[in-house]
């Protein structure tokens, strides 16, 4: 029998979330388990490193499982370098983050720790896949997707992900509905416009809150936010190489 392939878990939620631990114990169905992942939340850290402080990480006990774990201080992107080049004996063969609790389509994907975490081991030359679900509420049920988790990564160690890409797959959130399918899909041409509630303390300062409004401006039907509205899981596959190739010549004609 062909041994079973090292997988590397990291989130952004921290190592505690309901949703690590769905993943987790999907991958244990898969191959051998290596967690690294955030002693604390870490949303929306993008693919910020740890270079002024110190990380700290060490061996944790969570469930009964029979995967290995650390819980390190730093950002996914870190738990990810660690895994990699410190804690693993050899290169994984896949890196899966999440699953997240709330989407990671379109825009989202360039402020995702989760993602950032998947595209770090993607830097790093190890296929990776990032899962989230369209749920923000840390009591999501995270049950009815570890069928479609498990899906895409089998096919995703018997096909292959091509060099320097990342799976961004998200999945929506319907809890009295069968989803429809999962569709291959490109980023949505979406954005927020942020809008800060401004606010005093108690002590008469000044502080902020950030919210905003989604704007989608993609009427396409191979977008991944039509896929995620239409009951379909959607997957974009995501490059570390932001080079915007359409418009190098346009910009050599400056004649810089």
């Amino acid at each position: 029998m062909a041994d079973k392939p090292l997988i590397l878990v990291t989130n952004d939620d921290g190592i505690t979330a309901p949703g690590i631990r769905t993943l987790i114990s999907v991958m244990n169905e898969i191959g051998d388990v290596v967690v690294v992942a955030p002693d604390s939340p870490q949303s929306a850290m993008g693919h910020a490193i740890t270079i002024n402080s110190t990380l700290q990480c060490h061996k944790i006990k969570i469930d009964d499982g029979p995967q290995i774990e650390y819980s390190c201080s730093g950002t996914p992107a870190d738990c990810v370098k660690l895994g990699i080049n410190e804690i693993l004996q050899k290169k994984p063969d896949l890196c899966v983050s999440g699953i997240n609790h709330g989407s990671n389509a379109s825009i989202n994907v360039i402020y995702s720790g989760t993602m950032s975490a998947a595209i770090e081991a993607s830097i790093e030359g190890v296929p990776a896949i990032g899962f989230s679900l369209l749920d923000y509420s840390w009591k999501a049920n995270f049950e009815r997707i570890k069928d479609i988790a498990k899906k895409i990564t089998i096919k995703a160690l018997s096909e292959g992900i091509p060099s320097g890409t990342a799976l961004n797959v998200n999945i929506p959130n319907l809890e009295k509905k069968e989803i429809k399918g999962i569709k291959v899909c490109n980023q949505a041409n979406a954005y927020w416009i942020e809008k800060f509630d401004k606010r005093t303390n108690p002590q008469g300062r000044e502080y902020y809150w950030l919210t905003g409004e989604f704007i989608n401006n993609d009427k396409s039907t191979e977008s991944d936010e039509w896929a995620l509205k239409n009951g379909f899981v959607s997957v974009v596959p995501v490059k570390f190489d932001l080079t915007n190739y359409e418009v190098i010549d346009k910009i050599k004609s400056w004649n810089l």
